[in-house]
């Protein structure tokens, strides 16, 4: 892929970040800090087909601007916090361990670690680390919801290469 077409496609994987995480912000939460975390498919996606560099300035864009059309400082920090965290375990999971574990497992990791950045954030913010006693909660839905989202990479970059678009 050459430099303009691979820009010209990073942007628009930042575009439907940006849309999916805006779209998500609106599907009301039964659990505070439980959410899907399908912009988190277009991340993993990143990682898998242009790698680590680019799924860190997907994340990046993508906090930013979500949070200049629906945010406030808060809710950036704790974005930036957990998709960072997320992130960067991803990178190094699927780096060192990609043909050891699937990208639902990887995932799964990624939904974890996000969890524990923003309870970080939120125990900085509240002043009181005993917020961390919410996490078991926060684990079972990473389990489920950082699975889904793996099934959902696993399915995406299938079909991409199934119908050659990631050779050109």
């Amino acid at each position: 892929m050459n430099k303009t077409k691979k820009m010209v496609f990073l942007s628009l994987l930042v575009g439907i970040a940006v849309i999916i995480h805006i779209i998500e912000g609106q599907i009301p939460v039964l659990f505070p800090g439980i959410k899907l975390g399908l912009a988190n498919i277009i991340s993993l996606f990143t990682l898998l087909i242009l790698g680590w560099k680019e799924t860190l300035i997907v994340v990046i864009l993508r906090t930013i601007i979500s949070s200049m059309y629906g945010g406030s400082l808060s809710t950036f920090l704790f974005s930036i916090t957990g998709g960072l965290l997320s992130n960067i375990v991803m990178i190094l999971l699927y780096k060192y361990f990609k043909d050891a574990i699937g990208i639902s497992s990887i995932s799964i990791c990624g939904a974890i670690f996000h969890n524990i950045g923003q309870l970080f954030v939120a125990a900085i913010y509240i002043q009181d680390f005993k917020i961390y006693i919410y996490l078991p909660v926060l684990l079972v839905s990473a389990v489920v919801t950082g699975f889904f989202v793996g099934v959902a990479v696993n399915f995406l970059h299938n079909h991409f290469k199934a119908q050659n678009w990631l050779k050109n």
